[in-house]
């Protein structure tokens, strides 16, 4: 157990490693993560991985999950022993959770984790100190090194023989309550004064005996039991202890010089007018960079593969697999490999974002307009997170407690545009917006980059507005928010995560697209074949008849085949549906294949375009292919008009199947994914039709 962020997940793997199953706990959408470890040559263990809480009041679905546990109310899950790890760069706040749970009398071992962060901090824990002051054995952790693990397997050996450890009480809990906790240790022999005192505030929640409820409600009310001073208190009582122990155990390196520091921060970044204004700015320049920066390594990405297609239509003989290998194989592995320095440069200043602090101030400052459309405070992190994928962002929607904004929240994330639909803004970008810069530094590609993730934000919190008005649940909402203080970013970390973000595009997503590729070159190759004996043999009449003419006729029979290949029949099949928006029947087929992953647009184009009329000119790029297609009458396939209206497709239709599953499973309820499918579809056709017709 832990606090969320504490490092309690990366512990778990190391200890467990392989040996792990990952179900939900029984009633409710939170993740049971168990795991068996070999502890010594004695003991093994069963390891349960815990949603993270700040305290043992809960307030979300996975707190309570969490709850419960320790209070012996999960009827599968009796634990033997706490392994509770605590963030020693956040002591302070870490030894609330850890004291409530040592007041409850189960034996706990304290794992601090982070230490290097907080000796980077200048704060100094005299470790024996401490576990003299807690009464529980203290070990220091460091999960991603592997640093303190044998250590921590022989403490928990150690507490699990009763060899070390002795349990007292962090605080006098009998006192807060004298008469009702004794009444309720007569009623249930046994329990200690803390749990007995968390009996009379949540006995509700338990599965109690109705008798035993009924005498709870009569301590309750013969005392007059006062729940809420009496947490008050407890709650008071235990930070005085705390303080106490930080003065004689813990040395901070001036902690009042970064407050200052922080507040003199705040006013400026937090302020109403130019706090918003900032903002702006620095998505501004986040989105900015993404073209920038990365405009380079991808047109030497393009010219390598153009290059190495080229030589292999070269020398390689005209058979079936060598086709398959340039323009399924290549063609598909190209259209993953030119967007990872984006993803990577995106996801890299995101991840400074949020180790500077600035990310809980987005938090802050927009809480405001998220109250008036329905949601709080909490709903930006989701948000934000589905800039990188829908699918964690909606699960970590569980951190909102109020359960219509978190319903609004989750109906509403895919409308965020997540880094799948990256590679689609950027090539149809590139197709149709001049590559131009205003006043030496404002890149118009930039800004229409921008306005995209914007038209994403806004359509999000206009559909959250209306839709408040249909969900009836009534809960009182609150947004409780701990600011960090500001520090200096862990450059080793971004770039850590840039690297983990582009392994996870490469293979995760790389695997959908290299298995459509491949569908589809399958498809565009091959076709019915009646259709395709006519084709191949009208057009050997016509080259035999016309020899001079063999190159253009070449060309010709291979965009006959690919329209009557079984892809190209498809398509064809919804061309009507999608022609008021502008598209084609290649269009369509992409837009079908990247129901599957976003990524698998590009992939998808890459296929039909290697496979139709442009196969013979091998060396060209993709964005140079499609920026030579034509309609029949002779007009560019990828105008303005054509370029925008996809665009705002992409920003507005529903993600990916994926997103629909885990709605699904939040839910629990196929009801809300199919709304959403269905206003998200809508709201994508007619707004495209609506741009197409503004700018055609």
């Amino acid at each position: 157990m832990g606090n969320p962020n504490s490092g309690k997940s990366s512990l778990f793997n190391v200890l467990t490693g392989l040996n792990q199953k990952i179900g939900n706990f029984p009633g409710v959408t939170v993740d049971k993560k168990t795991g068996q470890c070999a502890i010594s040559e004695n003991l093994s263990a069963t390891l349960i991985d815990l949603p993270g809480t700040y305290s043992l009041y809960p307030k979300r679905a996975d707190e309570w999950v969490a709850y419960k546990v320790l209070l012996q109310q999960d009827e599968d899950i009796k634990p033997d022993m706490v392994l509770l790890i605590a963030d020693a760069s956040n002591l302070k706040r870490n030894l609330l959770f850890c004291s409530q749970i040592i007041d409850l009398k189960i034996p706990v071992v304290l794992a601090l984790s982070m230490m290097d962060l907080a000796g980077s901090k200048g704060t100094q824990i005299d470790i024996a100190g401490l576990e003299r002051e807690l009464g529980v054995p203290i070990v220091s952790i460091n999960p991603r090194k592997g640093k303190g693990i044998p250590q921590l397997k022989k403490i928990i050996d150690q507490t699990a023989a009763n060899q070390i450890g002795v349990l007292r009480e962090f605080i006098n809990n009998f006192s807060l309550a004298e008469k009702p906790v004794a009444e309720i240790k007569k009623i249930l022999p046994g329990i200690s004064d803390y749990t007995a005192l968390h009996y009379l505030i949540n006995h509700k929640h338990f599965k109690l005996a109705i008798s035993v409820q009924e005498k709870i409600e009569a301590i309750e009310k013969e005392n007059k039991f006062n729940s809420t001073r009496t947490q008050a208190e407890e709650i008071m009582q235990r930070y005085t202890r705390i303080k106490h122990i930080m003065q004689q155990t813990v040395v901070e390196n001036d902690p009042l010089k970064k407050a200052i520091f922080t507040e003199k921060l705040d006013n400026i970044l937090m302020d109403r007018k130019w706090g918003y204004l900032i903002l702006l700015t620095v998505l501004f320049l986040l989105f900015q960079s993404v073209f920038w920066v990365a405009q380079y390594p991808m047109d030497a990405i393009e010219w390598i593969f153009g290059k190495l297609s080229g030589v292999l239509s070269s020398v390689l003989p005209d058979a079936w697999w060598s086709d398959l290998l340039i323009n399924g194989v290549l063609a598909g592995f190209s259209g993953i490999m030119v967007f990872i320095p984006q993803i990577m440069i995106l996801f890299g200043l995101i991840t400074l974002l949020e180790d500077t602090g600035y990310m809980a101030r987005i938090s802050f400052l927009t809480d405001k307009l998220m109250r008036k459309v329905g949601l709080n405070g909490k709903s930006v992190m989701p948000m934000i997170s589905g800039l990188a994928c829908a699918v964690p962002a909606i699960m970590s929607a569980r951190s909102i407690e109020n359960r219509k904004e978190r319903l609004l929240t989750i109906m509403i994330t895919p409308l965020m545009s997540c880094s799948a639909r990256l590679p689609v803004y950027t090539i149809l970008i590139a197709l149709v917006i001049p590559s131009k810069l205003y006043f030496g530094f404002l890149s118009v590609q930039g800004l229409v980059m921008m306005a995209l993730y914007l038209l994403g934000t806004v359509t999000a919190l206009i559909v959250s507005y209306i839709m408040k008005w249909f969900i009836n649940i009534k809960e009182k909402s609150f947004f409780i928010l701990e600011l960090p203080v500001y520090r200096a970013p862990r450059w080793k970390n971004a770039l850590t995560t840039m690297v983990e973000k582009a392994k996870i595009f490469v293979f995760e997503a790389g695997k959908v697209i290299m298995v459509i590729s491949l569908l589809l070159w399958v498809l565009s190759t091959y076709g019915p074949a009646k259709k395709m004996a006519a084709v191949t043999a009208r057009y050997e009449q016509l080259i035999q008849q016309n020899p001079q003419q063999s190159t253009e006729l070449n060309r010709q029979r291979k965009t006959a085949l690919l329209q009557n290949s079984f892809a190209g029949t498809l398509g064809k099949a919804i061309e009507p549906a999608i022609r008021p928006l502008g598209f084609d029947w290649k269009i369509g087929i992409a837009l079908i294949t990247s129901f599957a992953a976003r990524e698998v647009f590009v992939g998808t184009m890459a296929t039909l375009y290697s496979v139709g009329e442009d196969a013979d000119d091998n060396s060209s790029t993709l964005r140079q292919k499609m920026n030579a297609a034509v309609r029949q009458d002779g007009t560019k396939v990828y105008n303005l008009a054509t370029g925008l209206s996809l665009m705002v497709f992409y920003v507005l239709a529903m993600q990916c199947m994926s997103t629909l599953a885990v709605v699904k499973r939040e839910t629990r309820s196929w009801k809300w994914p199919l709304i959403q499918l269905v206003y998200m579809t809508t709201l994508a056709y007619v707004m495209s039709w609506v741009v197409y017709a503004i700018f055609k």
